[in-house]
């Protein structure tokens, strides 16, 4: 059985609750040594746009900041959707740490012949 394991966000800061609760998932996955892919689509892929994920989403709540900076150094990796991208005509080529425009295929090589525990937020 595999131990990889996928997060597909598709909400934004629209949604900050949501999107602590995907990154609480992926920091768990990889700080446990889970090879970790977040797959962003929609909304979700303003969020690997250096300085975008800032927000807290309520009190008693980890920064998204402390979020990110724990998934970089656990080894978590992104997949941003470029339709995506190009439709909110972000630049793909400066993301943050870890992220990279990649689509469904990238993602299924990625996961490989194995299964893979799959998260969807």
């Amino acid at each position: 059985m595999s131990t990889k394991a996928v997060i597909n966000l598709t909400t934004g800061l629209e949604d900050p609750e949501r999107v602590t609760i995907a990154f609480l998932t992926a920091v768990a996955a990889a700080e446990q040594g889970r090879p970790t892919m977040m797959f962003l689509t929609k909304e979700a892929v303003r969020l690997a746009v250096p300085g975008v994920a800032v927000a807290t989403a309520c009190e008693g709540c980890p920064p998204l900041t402390e979020l990110l900076d724990r998934y970089e150094s656990a080894g978590g990796h992104y997949l941003a959707c470029p339709i995506c991208v190009n439709a909110k005509q972000l630049d793909g080529g400066a993301l943050i740490a870890g992220a990279e425009v990649g689509g469904t295929v990238p993602l299924w090589q990625w996961i490989g012949d194995e299964a893979a525990t799959t998260f969807s937020f």
